[in-house]
């Protein structure tokens, strides 16, 4: 692979630093050397997510978050070799180390294979009225708003094709007739589309209801159609599979500072005084995987949110799981957030 060089760290790089190299790159993973050039461990997009969800800080060294005994492979060897071990041991990424162990090279397994293909149902919520965007939506649907040259929706559909998915539904309420003449039945994009419509706004879970379930049989995954992100969806469904849950949310973390002196107290008796303290959370990102029984557990009769839905189903003793994004992520909730898209349209 020629642009390996560019995934490599030194080994007092912090997780800051790791988690921009994953992102800027694209290989999923980051390689960390010692200053003879030698491999010390690798870190991959399931380690920086274990440690987000561990909240450990952007400044922690990379050597407490990496795999410190990666699988390697000999350079010159036939590459027919290197698919072997990469299927035996489940390997996405194999680093090439020099006799010495210095590293020489890095391999993956999208690049040895063809691309992949998921026949994974994709659901995008595009019914929404765009009521914070007006006057732009007076006469345009949210998803129609153009980031750059192309509709917001289009992004979208345009990064899961890429991605290998090829049947989709699309979720329309306002301006209904607007979105599915541009998509039509997918075909410009070699594609499937087909729409369910909302008569009246059913929620952002409400609309599963209305799919044909029937002959679903793989986990579905569901979108917001006003989200412009790099999340993998490789990466989401292989940790909703390996995880055997009900359903997996994307998470973002978010970070709060009190603009105020926070007083602790014991009864009348100040304990201790904060200033400005920031709390941190994680605030879900609008992306989820829901198997197929979840769907078709939903009637499509009554206004359902995602939340209230997901939370029935802990309370029934269901599992779900959250998946941390830390690739590029923008909500086009607000006019700052469409200008914003506008100013950074190279990174999506």
């Amino acid at each position: 692979m020629r642009n390996w060089k560019k995934v490599v760290l030194i080994s007092s790089s912090s997780l800051e630093d790791a988690i921009s190299t994953v992102d800027k790159a694209g290989l999923r993973i980051a390689l960390v050397v010692d200053d003879c050039d030698k491999l010390v461990g690798t870190i991959t997009d399931g380690d920086i997510r274990r440690a987000l969800i561990k909240y450990m800080p952007m400044s922690t060294n990379v050597t407490e978050v990496m795999n410190k005994s990666p699988f390697t492979f000999k350079e010159g060897q036939p590459k027919a070799a290197m698919l072997a071990v990469m299927e035996k041991n489940d390997l996405l990424h194999l680093p090439i180390v020099t006799a010495e162990e210095k590293l020489a090279g890095l391999e993956t397994l999208h690049g040895i294979l063809s691309k992949r293909h998921f026949d994974n149902p994709v659901f995008l919520m595009a019914g929404g009225l765009g009521t914070r965007l007006k006057p732009l939506t007076d006469a345009c649907p949210k998803p129609l708003l153009k980031i750059g040259q192309k509709p917001i929706l289009e992004i979208i559909l345009e990064n899961f094709v890429n991605a290998g998915f090829h049947k989709f539904f699309i979720s329309t309420h306002y301006l209904h007739h607007m979105v599915k003449e541009h998509f039509g039945n997918g075909s410009s994009w070699g594609v499937s589309i087909e729409y369910v419509h909302e008569m009246e706004p059913l929620g952002t879970a409400g609309a599963l209801g209305l799919l044909p379930t029937r002959d679903m049989s793989l986990p579905l995954v569901m979108m917001n159609g006003d989200l412009l992100t790099n999340v993998n969806m490789d990466d989401l469904l292989t940790f909703h599979k390996q995880h055997k849950v009900e359903a997996t949310v994307c998470v973002r973390k978010y970070d709060y500072t009190v603009p105020y002196g926070v007083v602790e107290s014991d009864d009348d008796r100040v304990t201790n005084i904060m200033e400005k303290p920031t709390h941190s959370f994680f605030v879900n990102a609008g992306i989820y995987v829901l198997s197929p029984e979840l769907v078709k557990s939903v009637q499509g009769t009554g206004y359902v949110d995602m939340p209230d839905l997901l939370t029935q189903k802990i309370s029934a003793g269901n599992k779900v799981n959250m998946f941390p994004v830390h690739e590029y992520w923008l909500d086009i909730g607000q006019m700052d957030d469409f200008h914003k898209a506008q100013d950074e349209i190279g990174q999506i």
